[in-house]
């Protein structure tokens, strides 16, 4: 049976849960696995339920019958089925890792969305893109042609049907007004030093002064600069006896493995932004071994 997901976020208040767990139950539907988290600082409540229609109930009829459950929380809430596939845009400069492993993660299985276009400012990885069968886009992107080059990506955005933007290494500043009408469906990596080691080489800089932790950040993209409220985050620690080309491959490794892990939330619904923060609730017992089953492989 095709599991299917709800998403819950409104302020906290007393049968909540109850109330979701009784509208499920009596329209025939089983709960096999649910995520809670009651923000006490915040007053803000956020809930995801894996769920099985077992007597048939459609999503749809589903969404029409929760609008009452809906206006008396006044919350935010949405059906998802487990197996459909998020649209998603790549975007990406120079540094190929973070886009080649999202390709062979999309590939094999293991991330399982559909890629609408991969947009760069360069025309570096046009080729690799293009094999895979999917629309590359050169947008040259300078201080000058900015507005232009950001109304052609709303353009393929629309016309792509793109729910998520993922930055992978794209070294570009997004404009102001870009980053709030995208407010979180864009997701941006970059090295977790920040504020430390600014501008060009960050992990020489590292190196020269002995850092000894190297690390990754992947957030939602906000108009203050490398400061979205974080998704994922990961460390590796490194020795003395490695080199500033160490540091670099390192670096690179924790970049792919974290943005991958952000983009994995984000697409199965659980993430949630919480102020400046996000609650990421962990992924449903199963879902990872009905991802790889579940796609239709081009190769």
């Amino acid at each position: 049976m095709n599991r299917l997901i709800l998403t819950v976020s409104c302020r906290s208040t007393r049968g909540i849960v109850a109330a979701v767990s009784a509208y499920l139950a009596d329209n025939g539907c089983n709960i096999v696995d649910s995520s809670q988290f009651d923000d006490l600082e915040t007053g803000n409540f956020f809930m995801r339920i894996t769920f099985i229609s077992e007597e048939g109930v459609t999503l749809r009829q589903l969404l029409e019958g929760f609008a009452d459950i809906r206006k008396k929380f006044a919350m935010q809430a949405n059906f998802h089925g487990e197996q459909e596939r998020m649209k998603i845009i790549l975007m990406v400069s120079r540094f190929g890792h973070c886009l080649n492993d999202l390709l062979y993660r999309w590939r094999t299985g293991a991330l399982p969305v559909d890629i609408a276009a991969v947009v760069s400012n360069h025309s570096d990885y046009q080729k690799l893109v293009i094999s895979h069968d999917i629309p590359f886009y050169y947008i040259k992107a300078t201080k000058e042609t900015k507005p232009q080059a950001e109304q052609q990506l709303r353009d393929i955005i629309r016309q792509s049907g793109a729910q998520l933007v993922v930055l992978a290494r794209y070294m570009q500043i997004l404009s102001e007004k870009l980053c709030h009408e995208m407010e979180g469906r864009i997701i941006n990596i970059h090295h977790s030093f920040l504020p430390s080691f600014k501008g060009a080489s960050p992990y020489k800089q590292a190196y020269q002064r002995g850092v000894k932790l190297i690390g990754a950040t992947a957030h939602y993209v906000t108009k203050s600069l490398d400061e979205g409220p974080i998704i994922e985050q990961d460390v590796i620690r490194i020795t003395h006896a490695q080199n500033s080309d160490d540091y670099i491959s390192i670096g690179r490794d924790v970049e792919a493995q974290v943005l991958a892990r952000a983009v994995h939330a984000h697409i199965q619904h659980r993430t949630f932004i919480n102020s400046n923060r996000v609650v990421v609730f962990p992924a449903s017992p199963g879902s990872y071994a009905s991802e790889k089953t579940g796609r239709k492989h081009r190769f």
